[in-house]
């Protein structure tokens, strides 16, 4: 099996590392990674500029690239350029923190893997809560048990999975919840500051936290210490709205009408 690993840490972060080791255990590892860390880009690409990567070995092997790009640019990059075939699988992790809920939106994590899952391979984030002392390797052990099952037992149209790990379910035999992700607003407020020349500045924030949803979702179930599971897909179409709007009364667009002016 041909895996793309990479992530939005680095390509010198703990968790990428702790991941590589593991996946060897299923296949060939190549390496994709950002040359500094990208939390929180999405799947955004760099196209004003050129990419460079450069390679990282590991004594006379060659690990893999690190690139001054986004994670959705390493495994773009990766795939057309560097792979000798395309990969079977591109896993993306371990993020040092959770995404779950809206903050899959943000994660450059979840970007990488969404990238992947538009060349059509199977693609998975993977992410471990943040803690002092995290547990990378366990982390990467279960995480290979649940990719390896769910190559074997995905739909031919399922591409895309979102793994979390919180600490608590490391601590013993962990319980796994496949859930929808949470789509309830946190994280909003920022912290007002001024720095030394009398310029206010801001930092964000994990505050408020999530309101309890009324039914399991994601982020519910990580605070219950399970590990969570959840099938995504790119497609952000709302299939009820186009049935409704395809019935609604449009009128015939008029440059000459006094609403255009």
């Amino acid at each position: 099996m041909q895996i793309l690993l990479t992530n939005d840490d680095g390509i010198y972060a703990p968790g990428l590392a702790a991941m590589e080791r593991a996946l060897k255990e299923l296949g060939d590892v190549l390496v994709a990674a950002p040359s500094t860390e990208q939390s929180g880009v999405s799947q955004s690409i760099t196209f004003l500029r050129p990419l460079v990567g450069h390679q990282v070995r590991d004594g006379d092997r060659l690990r893999g690239y690190a690139i001054d790009g986004t994670p959705a640019d390493c495994v773009k990059l990766a795939v057309t350029q560097y792979c000798d075939r395309r990969p079977d699988v591109i896993v993306s992790g371990i993020n040092g923190g959770l995404n779950a809920g809206i903050n899959i939106l943000y994660s450059g994590t979840v970007g990488a893997a969404m990238e992947g899952a538009l060349f059509g391979i199977p693609s998975f984030a993977v992410s471990l809560e943040w803690d002092d002392h995290p547990k990378f390797d366990l982390a990467a052990r279960y995480a290979i048990q649940l990719i390896q099952q769910t190559l074997e037992q995905r739909a031919s149209d399922q591409y895309l999975f979102n793994i979390n790990f919180p600490t608590q379910a490391l601590e013993g035999s962990p319980e796994l919840s496949v859930v929808p992700m949470a789509t309830n607003r946190y994280g909003h407020h920022f912290v007002k500051r001024m720095d030394p020349k009398k310029r206010t500045y801001y930092w964000a924030t994990n505050d408020p936290e999530p309101e309890p949803s009324a039914h399991d979702t994601d982020v519910m179930e990580l605070k219950s210490g399970k590990v969570t599971m959840t099938p995504l897909h790119v497609d952000l179409t709302l299939k009820s709205g186009l049935d409704q709007m395809s019935n609604w009364d449009w009128q015939s667009l008029d440059a000459s009408s006094e609403d255009s002016q």
